[in-house]
């Protein structure tokens, strides 16, 4: 595949420095990030009035003539793995997936294959028209090992660009459903008194916090009032199991999307999720709340009981508004049938 050269003119008013004149004058459909664009300037790739310019801090005048040389996209580093994958919905510019639990998202150094780049490297193959420069998925937001659930995953740098930009803007849909530990419920005199938790009409739980790293444990995100970054999750009960209620069945969905932000924001409030290794703590289901068989589903869990059900957003290149839901995965399913086959 031959070189490609985007060309354009540098608009009145231009800001100061090179990169940040081009991140706002290269033409949309090019689909150039500011990471993007500051890897090609720093490599020679782009050309100012026909002169190579690698100081992405270089001033340029208004009207001044871009080119900017795109070279095919690299083969990435990451091996294609035939592993089976629940396609949900798929065209030329991105593709839906339903990640099963135990499915790492990326590759990293303590999961360098099976992962769902590695599959979807496979599944897409000359599909990919390249993202970053790299014929690879374009990853636009995850969701824990553990957790199961929908995925939208770009196959070209403009569905890439427009996908990402919807999800940084948190126009996204994002729907979860949970169990968890007790029944948050407007009437319960401690949640009322917690920093960052208060209910909305409709008996709606809405926690807001800001979220960082724990400051002694790498692994795990914390709740903080100053620093860190925003984070808003609303949650709703269902359906509420035992007697006295012990476990509940949420509907989650987020205003932000952080690492582990329902799994956090839910320990915070005192209803960790069941199976949580992580943050759901210490507490157990009162043994005489469920009947056995109840309670072993419950007590044997071996994850997070959360998944990814709803998924909503506008096609990044038609603009058509997508929405896709994905059933309960076997084993919350038989939890919850298991919760339901209660006497009583």
């Amino acid at each position: 595949m031959a070189t490609r050269t985007v060309a354009f003119r540098i608009a009145a008013n231009p800001p100061p420095r090179l990169d940040k004149a081009l991140s706002r004058d290269v033409p949309a459909s090019a689909a150039l990030s500011r990471t993007r664009l500051a890897r090609l300037i720093a490599s020679g790739a782009v050309a100012v009035d026909g002169t190579p310019v690698t100081d992405a801090k270089a001033r340029v005048d208004e009207g001044a003539e871009v080119e900017i040389a795109l070279e095919p996209a690299e083969e990435s580093h990451i091996g294609p793995e035939a592993i089976a994958l629940d396609v949900v919905f798929e065209d030329d510019a991105l593709i839906v997936v339903n990640k099963p639990a135990g499915m790492v998202v990326h590759p990293a150094p303590g999961t360098p294959s099976g992962t769902l780049v590695n599959a979807l490297l496979a599944h897409c193959g000359a599909d990919l028209s390249g993202v970053g420069g790299v014929r690879r998925p374009g990853i636009v937001h995850r969701i824990d090992k553990d957790t199961s659930g929908l995925l939208v995953v770009a196959k070209t740098d403009a569905a890439h660009h427009g996908l990402a930009a919807q999800f940084a803007a948190h126009a996204a849909e994002r729907r979860y459903v949970a169990l968890c530990h007790g029944v948050p419920d407007a009437s319960d005199p401690r949640l009322r008194g917690l920093p960052g938790v208060a209910f909305e009409p409709g008996n709606v739980l809405c926690v807001t916090t800001q979220l960082a790293r724990h400051r002694t444990d790498r692994q795990r995100q914390a709740v903080l009032f100053q620093g860190g970054r925003r984070a808003v999750t609303r949650v709703r009960v269902t359906e509420a199991f035992g007697t006295p209620p012990a476990v509940a069945l949420i509907a989650c969905w987020l205003e932000t999307g952080r690492t582990h932000q329902i799994r956090v924001h839910m320990a915070h409030a005192g209803h960790g999720l069941i199976g949580d290794p992580v943050y759901g703590g210490q507490r157990r289901v009162p043994k005489k709340a469920l009947d056995p068989e109840a309670l072993a589903a419950v007590e044997g869990f071996p994850r997070q009981a959360l998944h990814a059900a709803v998924l909503g957003f506008a096609h990044p290149l038609t603009g058509e508004m997508l929405r896709f839901e994905a059933p309960l995965p076997p084993d919350m399913g038989a939890l919850v049938a298991a919760l339901r086959g209660q006497p009583g």
